[in-house]
């Protein structure tokens, strides 16, 4: 390592060790918004305006996509570098930053909360890239930094969008970032594992002509083409409950029951008013399905869409189809990896100081636990290396899986070299006998500036740290897109969607009610 790059990241450090407060307070905002997939507009909106702020040229809305951007800072020729912001949350998990369960001020405990939470990923890769930009102003090193605003990630909205659209053509490195959640990818990157394909689809059934189901019923008397009394089609909501119950029901005929594959669904609620005895015009259903390869995701789509036109003509309904996401499995780079771990070691896990631990205590004492000493799961504040890590994954899957989990980063990785890494977010380590801790623990300790801080410190110096290594040190860089080049020309996948694929942003998501200060879920 150069005297420059050394001084440089100590530089990046400094600052991000003197913004912390701002740092803290910037997430909690973002984590109070507490925004769904496809409509973060405030979220969106303050992450435009704060980069503005700081020098980037910014794109409002990028690729189409209302809650999405692009920002873009140079200080001269050099190589460009990508990391993005994440910030939508999950209906159904609105949590207080408290110690006890209890939903966010005047808001139901089914509006939306942050979970992973993406509030501390995207302000974490934004710590790196301020903290880089400032060591790049003040040491003169040249070179391009791209930070995008990617929604919708729950449901791999963006990312594939973006790449369609020439977003990452011209990266010549992308570090992608996530809390801790599954162990062992606790402080570490990954090695070979990267995460598998994801496929999501809405079904939606649509029965426009009702009356036409039989005719002859129709009293030849009366002035209403379809009277109360006439026979009717079944409607919309009976394709979907065909369609959901068949498809459920065969879960097992699938695929294999080992690969970690897995399969989830969501009912998209409009058109439907009251129940009256009128047919159901509308019914929509999404279904999302994770696994380790493309052929695997392939099987699931044929037997969906055969499902979905059984479905359709038992009611009397027409079905439409719209892709949400249609994701390749994940490209690994060694090089990335091992630049990107040599930072973090330099940096140091996360510690949980005396404030974080009284937090942790007192959750404890709200489930009726005994406190304990050390509350914090130990491995949140170790690391581990990405080989390491890489064979505490292989240990639980069988041997001709290739990829583990999902996540839309895979999208990027296909474009440009690529290390996607952890940090630890706050947990507690389990009391023995009670069980695991409920869902609401996680989430609340998300929220509590005094215990996600230690994530965003290290994630982002780590982030800073390997930026300023990639622009100093022409080797590096080279290397990781020699192999980049090399595993891309062995193994290619071509893009999954049609490059006039737009993201889904009309279906009935999860939306606000009222405006401005008033608005709610």
């Amino acid at each position: 390592m150069t005297e420059l790059t050394a001084e440089a990241k100590r530089t990046a450090q400094a600052w991000i060790d003197d913004h912390l407060t701002e740092l803290t307070e910037w997430h909690t905002h973002i984590w109070e918004l507490a925004e769904p997939a496809w409509r973060e507009y405030r979220s969106q909106q303050w992450y435009v305006e704060l980069l503005r702020s700081e020098g980037f040229e910014v794109e409002d809305g990028s690729a189409g996509m209302p809650t999405a951007f692009s920002a873009r800072w140079s200080n001269g020729d050099g190589p460009t570098l990508l990391t993005y912001a994440e910030y939508d949350a999950v209906p159904g998990n609105s949590q207080a930053a408290t110690t006890s369960e209890t939903p966010r001020e005047g808001l139901s405990r089914f509006a939306p909360g942050h979970t992973d939470p993406h509030s501390v990923l995207g302000i974490s890769t934004l710590a790196g890239v301020l903290g880089a930009k400032h060591a790049m102003e003040q040491h003169g090193i040249a070179g391009t930094l791209h930070y995008t605003g990617e929604p919708a990630e729950k449901m791999h909205g963006s990312k594939v969008v973006h790449g369609l659209r020439g977003y990452y053509d011209d990266a010549d490195a992308i570090v992608s970032f996530h809390p801790f959640y599954m162990l062992p990818l606790c402080n570490t990157a990954r090695w070979d594992t990267q995460c598998g394909a994801y496929y999501s689809k809405v079904y939606s059934f649509v029965c426009d002509s009702p009356e036409t189901w039989q005719i002859s019923s129709a009293d030849p008397n009366s002035p209403i083409p379809a009277s109360h009394s006439a026979a009717r089609a079944p409607g919309a909501n009976v394709a979907l409950m065909q369609m959901y119950t068949a498809s459920r029901s065969m879960l097992d005929s699938m695929l294999p029951a080992t690969g970690g594959w897995s399969f989830s669904d969501a009912i998209l609620s409009d058109g439907q008013a009251t129940a009256d005895n009128l047919p159901q015009r509308v019914a929509r259903l999404q279904f999302s399905w994770r696994t380790p390869d493309i052929e695997m995701a392939e099987h699931i789509l044929k037997i969906l869409d055969r499902n979905a036109g059984a479905a359709a003509t038992m009611a009397h309904c027409e079905v439409e189809e719209r892709w949400v996401a249609r994701s390749r499995p994940g490209r690994t780079n060694h090089t990335m990896a091992t630049v990107l771990y040599n930072n973090l070691e330099q940096v140091g896990a996360p510690v949980y100081g005396p404030e974080a631990v009284l937090i942790a205590q007192e959750i404890q004492r709200s489930l009726g636990h005994e406190p304990s000493d050390k509350p914090f799961l130990a491995e949140t504040e170790q690391l581990i290396s990405p080989q390491d890590a890489e064979l505490g994954l292989r240990e639980h899957m069988p041997a001709w899986q290739r990829n583990w989990t999902s996540d839309d980063y895979v999208e990027m990785s296909h474009y440009a070299p690529l290390v996607r890494f952890y940090v630890s977010r706050p947990a507690l380590q389990p009391i023995e006998g009670a069980g695991p801790y409920p869902s609401w623990v996680m989430n609340a300790l998300g929220g509590i500036p005094e215990t996600t801080a230690p994530t965003i410190v290290t994630a982002g110096k780590t982030i800073a740290g390997t930026f300023i290594d990639l622009l100093t040190r022409p080797e590096v860089l080279a290397e990781a897109k020699r192999e980049f080049e090399e595993r891309t020309s062995a193994d290619p996948m071509p893009q999954l969607l049609p490059k006039d694929f737009e993201a889904p942003i009309e279906l009935p998501w999860p939306d606000y009610s009222g405006v401005g200060e008033h608005r709610h879920w």
